[in-house]
């Protein structure tokens, strides 16, 4: 396993939890305003310091009866071939999981979720889907928001897979200027519940504000990021078709 970080308390990353965060090496995103080069970029991982996976089981053991879940993100690590069984080690030592990941990977998020490896979902949505079609997303958008061309048809299978799933789950959508615009996510929530149509009571959708430090586009540490007035229109232009979301 290609581990590049442990945070190991932390409050926030697990909804209601006392968690430990993994983070992973490897993404197949390149999206601008990202501050997890290190995690990213492949000339940065060369000079990142790696963690071994029984480092982290180790601390683990020595938390179990006072942690009580364990975050899985990256980076993307759902790219990670052995995350099955890394997760699986976890859960033997009785931790609840929550998985961070950007969708792209369905196949394995149906794996995970089919051996009762994760506990938690939290997908992240990177731009809108196009207004007049049944869930098919704006490649140029969607393209323009991740730094690379993107399968379209994998995130929608994400995010199917996930409403189905039975399992926590939370939609999520960092926001930047000049990528985002309130019509934006508008358009956004609307999709997201047209997938969930009667059961969108259950959807919880967070928007984030971009934070101008360690971003992959170095142009975009220059930008200052929206204000908190514009915020609270997006949640309220988004809170036509999903009650839940707030501002993060």
């Amino acid at each position: 396993m290609l581990i590049g970080g442990l945070q190991k308390t932390t409050l926030i990353d697990y909804p209601g939890k006392l968690a430990a965060t993994i983070f992973f090496f490897g993404c197949n995103f390149r999206c601008p305003w990202c501050y997890s080069k290190e995690l990213v970029l492949p000339e940065e991982i060369k000079k990142h310091p790696k963690i071994s996976e029984k480092y982290v089981l180790d601390f683990l053991r020595t938390k179990v009866g006072m942690l009580e879940g364990v975050v899985i993100c990256g980076g993307e690590p759902t790219l990670q071939k052995g995350l099955p069984d890394f997760c699986r080690k976890i859960k033997n030592l009785g931790y609840l999981i929550k998985l961070d990941t950007n969708g792209s990977s369905p196949q394995m998020l149906k794996k995970l979720i089919k051996e009762k490896l994760i506990d938690y979902i939290a997908l992240d949505i990177k731009a809108p889907f196009a207004p007049n079609s049944k869930f098919k997303i704006q490649i140029s958008k969607y393209s323009k928001a991740v730094g690379v061309k993107t399968d379209s048809k994998k995130i929608k299978k994400s995010i199917k897979i996930i409403r189905d799933s039975g399992l926590d789950f939370e939609f999520r959508t960092t926001i930047v200027p000049e990528i985002h615009s309130i019509k934006d996510i508008e358009i956004m929530a609307k999709e997201i519940s047209n997938v969930f149509k009667k059961e969108v009571s259950g959807v919880k959708y967070f928007l984030q504000n971009f934070r101008p430090e360690k971003t992959i586009n170095s142009e975009l540490q220059k930008k200052r990021p929206y204000s908190d007035d514009i915020l609270e229109e997006m949640k309220k232009s988004a809170q036509k078709f999903i009650r839940h979301c707030e501002i993060r």
